[in-house]
């Protein structure tokens, strides 16, 4: 069984003082027993002295993106290596605003994925479809082309320390939400695009979030889906309290 991962991204919010609050806060109140992995993604600002709070704790801390390359001449960039030496356990890669406002493509997100397993970390990788795309039918086709991209050249074995994260773009911050039923069928569908590329095994051990808008008040109901393993959370990740929501439902499910 795959045990669910409920990841925040707290995006360009929090202050230094406000994410240490937060931190210290939930540290000792992860869900025990290892039934959920509760990961935050703070500001790359922050990752040093977060890392340091949790630990010996159930939590971990996660970056929002990364550099492919280890070292170099990329102002303003971080390397796989410098969060390899703070010991941050993940990193969101491909996030539909990178892609967008950065311009980043499906290129570089592979060559980050390959990065970051080389030095440890954990990719979330993150892939999802327009309002436009979906309503002209093409959410099963965008999805599997980022997928397949962003695992290029990898090995099974490689594969199954990835989580993926489905997100529809037109769901990110917008109060909607997939119906939990429509959120299935496509996470389903990158299951078997994975199980097609890499094999049953993979298929069936690899996780895969849903994000976009969720919250407390629909995370059961997500959860309760058979291709679901947990969430990739903005706005409702940001509060104490709703983020022990979700990792309480997570715990559940």
């Amino acid at each position: 069984m795959r045990k669910p991962i409920i990841a925040a991204n707290w995006k360009m919010y929090k202050t230094f003082d406000e994410a240490v609050e937060f931190v210290e806060a939930i540290k000792d109140r992860i869900p025990s027993e290892n039934k959920v992995d509760a990961v935050v993604c703070a500001p790359a600002l922050y990752l040093p002295t977060l890392v340091e709070i949790a630990k010996e704790t159930d939590l971990a801390i996660g970056a929002q993106n990364m550099h492919y390359e280890e070292e170099g001449a990329f102002t303003g960039e971080i390397s796989p290596k410098q969060l390899e030496a703070i010991q941050v356990d993940y990193v969101i890669l491909g996030h539909s605003e990178r892609r967008e406002y950065f311009n980043e493509t499906d290129e570089a997100v592979n060559k980050k994925v390959k990065a970051a397993l080389a030095h440890g970390i954990v990719p979330i990788v993150c892939c999802g479809e327009t309002l436009e795309e979906r309503e002209a039918g093409l959410t099963e086709k965008k999805v599997t082309n980022q997928v397949k991209k962003a695992l290029a050249d990898l090995s099974p074995e490689e594969v199954q320390h990835i989580v993926i994260a489905y997100e529809p773009i037109w769901a990110i911050g917008t109060g909607k939400t997939a119906t939990a039923d429509d959120a299935n069928a496509v996470c389903g569908h990158i299951r078997q695009g994975i199980e097609e590329l890499f094999g049953k095994d993979v298929a069936e051990n690899i996780r895969i979030q849903y994000g976009g808008s969720v919250k407390p008040e629909n995370i059961e109901e997500l959860l309760s889906k058979e291709h679901i393993d947990g969430a990739l959370v903005g706005g409702a990740s940001l509060q104490v309290e709703s983020y022990l929501k979700l990792l309480e439902a997570g715990a559940n499910a």
